[in-house]
């Protein structure tokens, strides 16, 4: 193999984790091949939509919180190194009844790792927040150090600052197989084969289709399964005009746990209004079919945002106006809603996964290139990653 073909890593997939771990890989001077089958920040994954919530009190799981307060200050480094600001702390909320996952576990999170924040009951909100409508039940958990980030600058930046740093990117080459053999790692992206000492795996929705037919490359192994989601933007019910009731300064970011009658939690969350869009962001969590990435359909009509129509009435009836557009993405997700990240069991410490990140893990966008870089390097990293690790799932 010639030299020019070899590399010390090549990144396959150049979304949020892809183009972040080439960014770190490539500032710390190894050489780096990024490979990605569709164009730079694209919309046809996961990293898009224009806005996704970043927070630290996280009621997922309070061992993510050391992630996310190292990814804070890789937030403001990667907004500094690129000019512009991507990471807008608004505050959050976390919205539901006293004993509901949302506010326990945001609570536990808070506690066990001293985060700020404040508990708001319904008359509390009401004042502060009146866009808001919770039953006297209900209580908010408000963090003020938390926003939002725009995920397709923030995919651009990473990838200019690989450029900048030495990385090569390939666009629209599609990654046929990844091997291990003689000359390392051997991977097939576009008809041509180039050798790496190591690999890293960051293929999004595509974990779940095989990149040949070696059991190293069948991620579907490891139970990723992808779903089609949909966001939505309405205009409030008093019309253009009433948008500025829900820009920054007024609204934070939000996740919403609603009982319903099924017995399941339905769950809704949202943004302040952007300059520029036509409404206001809102969704439902989770609450997609499962698909295949290569015959979903990325259209979105009215239908998708029936299920969603009801809880905005109730929860923000001011914003339950016109549906003025819509977007469609997937997310990677395995069993325990946690990460797939690490070595690779099958592959002799050759190839890191960075997968499965099942609808929560944009905000960690920035700590995962650490993290990845960190094992392509050396193999280890001082980050305690130990739950996420691949060997769990098999």
């Amino acid at each position: 193999m010639a030299d020019e073909l070899h590399y010390d890593v090549v990144v396959v997939g150049l979304g949020a984790m892809g183009s972040s771990a080439a960014h770190h890989l490539a500032r710390r001077g190894a050489r780096v091949l990024g490979v990605e089958q569709f164009t730079p920040a694209h919309s046809l994954g996961s990293s898009h939509g224009e806005t996704r919530i970043v927070r630290q009190a996280y009621f997922e799981k309070p061992d993510y919180v050391p992630l996310l307060q190292r990814s804070y200050e890789l937030w403001d480094e990667l907004s500094a190194d690129f000019g512009e600001e991507l990471f807008t702390r608004c505050g959050a909320l976390m919205i539901g009844e006293p004993d509901s996952a949302v506010v326990t576990g945001t609570l536990e999170s808070a506690r066990r790792w001293n985060l700020p924040h404040e508990v708001l009951d319904a008359a509390a909100m009401r004042e502060r927040y009146p866009q808001f409508t919770l039953p006297p039940s209900q209580v908010a958990v408000f963090e003020a150090n938390a926003g939002f980030a725009r995920p397709e600058a923030s995919v651009l930046a990473n990838i200019e600052l690989a450029l900048q740093a030495g990385a090569e990117l390939w666009f629209d080459t599609e990654v046929d197989s990844v091997q291990l053999g003689p000359s390392g790692v051997h991977i097939n992206a576009g008809g041509v084969e180039v050798t790496a000492e190591r690999a890293v795996l960051a293929v999004g929705a595509w974990a779940s289709a095989a990149l040949g037919d070696s059991a190293l490359a069948r991620l579907s192994d490891f139970g990723v399964e992808v779903t089609r989601q949909t966001v939505h933007w309405f205009e409030p019910v008093g019309g253009a005009q009433a948008l500025a009731d829900y820009v920054p300064d007024k609204m934070p970011v939000y996740l919403w746990e609603w009982p319903h009658s099924s017995g399941d939690a339905v769950d809704i969350y949202g943004f302040p209004y952007l300059e520029g869009d036509p409404g206001v962001k809102v969704s439902l969590y989770k609450a997609g079919d499962v698909v295949d990435p290569r015959t979903v359909d990325r259209s979105v009509s009215d239908s998708d945002a029936e299920r969603l129509a009801p809880v905005l009435q109730r929860s923000l009836p001011g914003l339950a106006g016109r549906r003025v557009k819509g977007s469609a993405c997937m997310y990677a997700g395995v069993a325990d809603d946690d990460f797939i990240l690490g070595i690779h069991p099958g592959s002799s410490g050759r190839v890191v996964l960075a997968v499965g990140f099942s609808g929560h893990g944009f905000k960690f966008m920035p700590v995962v290139g650490e993290i990845v870089a960190d094992l392509a390097l050396t193999g280890k990293t001082s980050l305690d990653i130990d739950f996420l690790s691949p060997s769990r799932l098999r």
